[in-house]
């Protein structure tokens, strides 16, 4: 590994030996952005991509951004490893944040066009014609006008809460009988759970469809709010704030209590830029401008605010399966399929089971069938991020109800799961679960299920370990991996690590498993020192890392000085990447590429050479600081030799990817595969999982 002088040395020679973490996820959302401008993806996908576009930037600005905002409000001015300080990143953020927008808007209109061609229609109520017009008249009288509130804004009333991403209105207004006065202010707020694309009646014969955006109609009536009073301008605005928590774990007597003060303060968090409608009133923006303290972050959008509506839209077209992915049906894993009971099975041989081309219910299957057996003692569980109907929840609360020992570590502070989790939390409680919230200090981000069974005279323990969050929601559209085994070391480590999590018990040797933040960063380093030992002494030597981030610098550090012990390392990194690959010197054996397709790509997969006699690890962390020091993470290794081939399989379909990959460059771009092979598409591959996967050997 690099002492402190090699990495001042490398920094000075090259100043862009590591690429910036937030400009990388600023590539990573182009990336997003690409697939929404893509002629060649389907219409309805190409709007929900750019619906992603929209919900990625919002977290991105609330979390990201808004830290950066801490840091130079505090006085920060350290450079960070790549050689930025706050204000310098933040001025180029601003910069990389208002081109992507610009291109996100050229992009809906794009999109607007083509939908047009298909007969569907965002409309102007200009161009609605009489019967219609009448229609959204009773409409707006019957269903919107009873729930709006104008919130006028003068000394006497002050400004309201405005809450964050969600569209308001700003009305700039006069007296009728005075029209020289400066103008009167108020803001309203878009009711949010009223539709905000109204469909408009139409001929029954005809293939045209109409929809009108709630804002729209609400403007074209604003007069009806505001008697006595001339509106003069009517726009839009939306305010993102600072969502991140602050909470103290140390003095929090309860944590859930502590947690749930917090998520009341988050409305209150402070602004982080605001998106105004193009050609708001001057007046109007100055009144924004004073209230929210915002002078440089501020967004003229042309177009709707908040394109997030977009995924609702695509999802709630009827006749147009055409313009969309044909849903797939997730193959029920076949090493269940044959014999319906789990622990049978697992006894015999492991599992691996690829989500989303086989079906997460073999996970739910797995946690109910443990939940209604009279042999099952015990079910232990970490819960980051669940569904909001859960059948897991419910198994859970079956098994406790049954008599069964069952410990659920619920992580509250999951970013913008917190509500969900402590509502989860409080069910399980009242079933009889142990509920526990983690470590302090640390985010508990492992996905590991134990279960105890009394067999014979003997206790059976069973795992399951995933790459991805016990959700079967986004089990359907996230790729990860789920290992399922009986093995004793790997059992034996789950009972540890789950006594670490809800008692007292350290310095436990890890016999199987690597845990963070207690030994994986270690681990990791040991394993890729000996792939350039091997390298240098002539043996097979390579590493495949698929991961979503990789940002830690001393793990950048290794893999640079593996790369230049001849290590040829493969990284398939979806996200945010600061290693910069194909420096001459530093890092010409590694390549990164990124696949941003249908699913998204999530699992954690670590493979190493090792001389001929490889090794293959599955994982829920990411090479990143935050999951090597300040969280509850997990690695797995793959012992069976059949699943770990399948494992390999599955790195090769990304790796063979010359469609939907692109490379990261020495420059810092991405750039699409131009390998002149015959086509290749990762995902669509996997789809035909009996044909990859085979026939598992019995044990």
């Amino acid at each position: 590994m690099m002492n402190s002088e090699e990495k001042t040395t490398i920094n000075r020679t090259l100043p862009s030996g590591y690429l910036n973490r937030d400009l990388s996820w600023i590539e990573f959302n182009q990336r997003v952005l690409q697939e929404a401008q893509d002629p060649n993806n389907l219409l309805l996908e190409r709007a929900r991509f750019l619906a992603i576009v929209s919900s990625n930037l919002d977290e991105f600005m609330s979390v990201r951004v808004a830290g950066i905002q801490d840091q130079i409000r505090a006085g920060y001015s350290r450079k960070d490893f790549t050689g930025y300080t706050p204000s310098g990143l933040y001025k180029r953020l601003l910069k990389k944040v208002s081109k992507i927008i610009t291109e996100q808007y050229r992009t809906f209109r794009d999109i607007s066009r083509q939908l047009n061609k298909e007969g569907l229609y965002f409309s102007d109520y200009e161009d609605l014609n009489i019967a219609q017009k009448q229609a959204m008249e009773q409409y707006y009288q019957d269903i919107i006008f009873p729930v709006l509130t104008p919130m006028a804004v003068d000394q006497s009333r002050p400004f309201p809460l405005v809450h964050s991403q969600f569209v308001y209105l700003s009305v700039v207004l006069t007296k009728e009988d005075d029209i020289e006065e400066e103008p009167y202010f108020a803001i309203l707020q878009i009711p949010y759970n009223l539709a905000r694309c109204i469909p408009l009646p139409h001929r029954s014969n005809s293939k045209k469809r109409q929809f009108i955006f709630i804002e729209e109609l609400i403007k074209h009536h604003i007069h009806t709010l505001f008697s006595g009073y001339i509106p003069i301008a009517v726009h839009e605005f939306r305010i993102t704030r600072n969502s991140d928590l602050s909470i103290n774990e140390d003095g929090a007597e309860d944590l859930l209590e502590e947690i749930e003060k917090e998520l009341r303060k988050r409305r209150w968090g402070s602004p982080v830029c605001l998106e105004v409608e193009k050609g708001i009133h001057p007046f109007a923006l100055s009144q924004l401008q004073d209230e929210f303290e915002i002078t440089d972050s501020i967004f003229e959008i042309d177009g709707p605010l908040d394109l997030n509506f977009l995924m609702d839209f695509a999802g709630s077209l009827k006749g147009y399966s055409h313009l969309s992915h044909r849903s797939i049906e997730p193959v029920y894993p076949m090493e269940f399929d044959e014999n319906e009971d789990f622990f049978e099975v697992l006894r015999e041989r492991d599992v691996l089971v690829y989500h989303p081309y086989e079906s997460f219910e073999a996970v739910t299957d797995f946690i109910t069938q443990a939940a209604e057996d009279d042999h099952v003692m015990a079910i232990k569980m970490t819960l980051y991020r669940v569904s909001g109907n859960s059948p897991l929840i419910q198994a859970l609360a079956t098994a406790a109800e049954s008599g069964k020992q069952v410990t659920v570590v619920v992580e509250l502070k999951a970013r913008f799961d917190e509500e969900r989790n402590i509502a989860w939390a409080r069910k399980l409680e009242k079933s009889g679960c142990h509920v526990v919230y983690g470590l302090i200090g640390l985010k508990t981000h492992a996905k590991i299920t134990l279960i105890v069974r009394q067999e014979g005279h003997e206790l059976q323990r069973y795992v399951h370990v995933g790459t991805g969050n016990y959700n079967d929601s986004t089990a359907k559209i996230y790729t990860d991996l789920s290992l399922f085994t009986s093995n004793h070391n790997i059992g034996l480590d789950a009972s540890e690590l789950f006594n670490q999590m809800t008692g007292y018990s350290t310095n436990y040797d890890w016999d199987a498993i690597t845990v963070a933040p207690t030994n994986m960063s270690s681990t990791l380093f040991d394993l890729i020192r000996r792939e350039a030992e091997h390298a240098a002494a002539g043996r097979p030597a390579r590493i495949i890392a698929k991961m979503n981030s990789l940002s830690n610098q001393d793990m950048i550090d290794e893999l640079y000085d593996a790369s230049t012990a001849g290590v040829q390392i493969d990284l398939i990194i979806r996200g945010v990447c600061c290693l910069r690959p194909g420096v001459p010197g530093l890092s010409e054996n590694i390549t990164v590429r990124s696949i941003v397709d249908r699913f998204l790509e999530h699992s954690r997969i670590y493979y190493f050479e090792n001389g001929g006699s490889s090794e293959v690890w599955i994982s829920s962390a990411d090479w990143m600081t935050r999951n090597l020091t300040r969280r509850i993470e997990l690695m797995c290794p793959v012992y069976d030799p059949h699943i770990q081939d399948l494992v390999f399989k599955i790195l090769n379909l990304s790796l063979e990817d010359n469609i939907k990959a692109r490379f990261l460059q020495s420059n810092g771009n991405y750039e699409f595969a131009n390998d002149n092979k015959a086509p290749f598409r990762s995902q669509t591959e996997a789809l035909n999982v009996k044909k990859w996967k085979g026939n598992p050997p019995l044990s």
